[in-house]
């Protein structure tokens, strides 16, 4: 995806380096061995957005994040990893940011207890900053755990509605920016009504987000995206670009449909992805796209007013999507 205008903002380079420095010290352990899997892929790298979301918040109100926002966005980036260390053991997944996975350098075993830990470093944290941002830190815990279950149960399903991947999609991703963005908000000290307007930005974000990663899979070339094109469809995740190619009716809809409902690879991977590619479903899920980030752009504005935050949180959504073109 596309450089988010928030890595743009005046300071936000030195709150990178803060953010850094706090995510491997929250995993140092007095076990080496346990230090060297639980800091893997941070270690790997990654943009942040999580904890940057929570900085960004903070500076709506704020002219600096305090150590606490920081810690606050840290807290939130190691559910997010912990969760990729149980995704992919669900998906024996064997690369994740163009490294191994844990999963596939030290087995499941450990990958799952690496997990753990960082869940549980992450709910430590949590309670440092008081009692409101533990309870929504456990409380998006569970919307991610209930996003994926959904997901889960709709695999290989071709009947998948639209309804009920973004209530998945808003549970395993855009909760946790909006955790991001709340949690910067409270630890900052920001009024009620601006904490509200922040979590709800964010909760839209985190739906443009996942809809333009899973547009990509599809529309995307492995060379842009460094992994084989069409990783859903494969695990039989059917994400809102198949399902309006479904919806949508007529010969290509009845002829991805027969593909659909089983492991696919080969040439009917080749066909499917053709089939959405050409399809009315791309467009369709650009659109619904666009729409959360108009609404993003709609909250905090009327929030916030015109600001230099504000205007690098308007563009943001703005550019995951314009990365498709």
């Amino acid at each position: 995806m596309a450089s988010s205008p928030l890595l743009d903002l005046p300071g936000m380079d030195a709150n990178l380096e803060r953010i850094e420095v706090a995510l491997r010290a929250a995993v140092r352990t007095s076990d080496e061995y346990l230090t060297e899997l639980a800091s893997h892929l941070i270690v790997a790298g990654g943009k942040r957005l999580r904890p940057v979301m929570a900085v960004a918040a903070a500076l709506t109100g704020r002219d600096e994040a305090s150590d606490d926002v920081v810690q606050g966005g840290v807290s939130v980036e190691l559910v997010h990893i912990g969760s990729l260390y149980h995704d992919d053991v669900m998906d024996e997944a064997e690369m994740r940011r163009s490294v191994p996975s844990v999963n596939a350098r030290w087995g499941n075993h450990r990958a799952i207890l690496a997990g753990d830990f960082l869940l549980a470093r992450a709910s430590e944290i949590a309670a440092s900053l008081g009692a409101e941002v533990a309870g929504l830190l456990g409380h998006t815990i569970g919307r991610l755990v209930d996003g994926q279950m959904g997901e889960l149960r709709t695999q290989y399903d071709p009947s998948r509605t639209r309804r009920a991947y973004l209530d998945s999609i808003g549970g395993k991703t855009a909760s946790l920016f909006a955790a991001a963005a709340r949690t910067g908000g409270i630890v900052a000290g920001l009024d009620r009504a601006h904490i509200e307007a922040l979590t709800k930005y964010a909760m839209s974000y985190g739906m443009v987000f996942q809809i333009v990663d899973d547009l990509l899979d599809l529309t995307a070339t492995e060379a842009q995206l460094g992994k084989p094109a069409g990783h859903d469809v494969v695990e039989g995740v059917y994400t809102l670009p198949v399902i309006a190619t479904l919806d949508a009716g007529g010969p290509g809809a009845g002829e991805l449909r027969d593909l659909l409902g089983k492991p696919i690879e080969g040439a009917g991977l080749d066909k499917t992805l053709a089939i959405v590619r050409s399809g009315p479903g791309v467009a369709e899920a650009r659109g619904v796209a666009r729409t959360y980030a108009a609404e993003a752009a709609e909250v905090v504005h009327s929030a916030f007013g015109a600001s230099d935050v504000v205007d690098a949180l308007t563009a943001a959504p703005l550019a995951l999507i314009d990365s498709l073109l």
